[in-house]
């Protein structure tokens, strides 16, 4: 009769299926991506990583003078957000979009509020001075250098283009596919967190 205890709960685990976050470690588990940082807000407020302890972070390098891909990746991952906000709000509100800047000189708090304004209300920006800038940029293996300048004394900022989802406890997830669309952003930030 033991034996009958013993092996209902096994042949109910095999009655569920499992999810894929279940089957598989998430794609960037155990990678040295991340780590503590200290910056500003689009309010000036002093940000650390510390300040979203306990929630998700879909982490985005860019500037607000880039023409064209910075705006249209961070335009899908608010869009991402909008649909996860639709879906599951519970999930949602755990997640926290953050634009960090690649051009600290241009993109100050008040530049950078007047940008994610236009994205999405819970979209973080911050910047720093250059040395505060260049260590995030080392711990999240970002790529950025200032372009040569134009007549009218504009330049362009080369960088990489990734965007990184991020664990509550800042520890990385996954890449987010914003090359792909809203959709494929809100099922990555749907698979592996919960």
């Amino acid at each position: 009769m033991n034996r009958c205890w013993i092996s209902l709960p096994l042949a109910l685990a095999a009655c569920h299926p499992a999810s894929p976050a279940d089957d598989a470690a998430a794609p960037l588990a155990g990678a040295r991506i991340g780590g503590p940082f200290a910056l500003v807000d689009q309010n000036g407020k002093p940000t650390t990583d510390r300040s979203f302890a306990g929630r998700y972070r879909v982490m985005y390098f860019g500037y607000t003078f880039c023409p064209d891909v910075c705006p249209t990746d961070v335009q899908t991952i608010a869009q991402a957000m909008k649909l996860l906000e639709q879906r599951n709000p519970a999930l949602a509100a755990r997640v926290v979009p953050i634009f960090v800047t690649l051009d600290p000189a241009r993109d100050t708090p008040a530049v950078l509020k007047q940008f994610v304004s236009a994205f999405h209300p819970r979209l973080v920006g911050l910047t720093g001075d250059q040395a505060a800038i260049d260590a995030i940029k080392k711990a999240y293996g970002v790529y950025s250098a200032k372009g040569d300048a134009s007549a009218g004394g504009g330049y362009l900022v080369n960088h990489s283009r990734q965007a990184y989802l991020m664990d509550p406890a800042n520890r990385p997830l996954a890449l987010v596919p914003q090359d792909q669309g809203a959709e494929a952003v809100a099922a990555e930030i749907g698979k592996w967190a919960r």
